[in-house]
């Protein structure tokens, strides 16, 4: 049973990263529309590479592990669920400016409003929680472990050149 509800998940969060994809697609477009610069390109196909490697490699560990869940499954579950209200906060405040792109459009503002009033980069608190969690629910603890130590390099580069970006729109 806990094989369907692993692929089912995976499913789902897949999904959820496709739509979010698509509306990145059209963010992108309207920003470029309007001028817009990208900054940091380099890295951007790693992240890419390493959301949907974590993906496959948490279905594959969690199926090898076996249909059994974890005993302690419902407290990653919990912490994942968690942090999604937070994930559409941060997406619903930056509005059309939200992008997995780094895009600096002439003459816009850094966004200070919902999450950004107290951190400047909260949906990347989710996906750190979210890397972490996900896998744990099924077991794939290896996953969780090899792909939070990928995640922490990757966004240690992200955050710097986002950082750049928003002190370029600060001016």
């Amino acid at each position: 049973m806990s094989e369907v509800i692993l692929v089912l998940a995976v499913a789902l969060v897949a999904v959820q990263r496709l739509l979010e994809l698509f509306r990145a697609r059209r963010n992108e477009r309207r920003a470029r529309a309007r001028g817009a610069i990208e900054r940091g390109r380099g890295h951007y196909p790693y992240i890419v590479a390493l959301h949907s490697l974590w993906l496959v490699s948490t279905l594959v560990e969690g199926l090898l592990r076996g249909p059994e869940l974890p005993a302690l499954w419902p407290v990653p579950l919990a912490l994942f669920l968690l942090v999604q209200p937070l994930r559409y906060w941060a997406l619903s405040s930056l509005g059309e400016s939200w992008n997995t792109r780094i895009l600096v459009v002439p003459g816009a503002r850094p966004v200070r409003r919902g999450p950004y009033r107290y951190l400047s980069h909260p949906n990347y608190v989710v996906v750190v929680v979210e890397i972490l969690t996900f896998p744990l629910i099924f077991g794939a603890w290896m996953t969780a472990l090899v792909f939070t130590v990928l995640n922490a390099a990757v966004l240690f580069v992200r955050i710097r050149e986002e950082n750049r970006a928003l002190t370029e729109l600060a001016g």
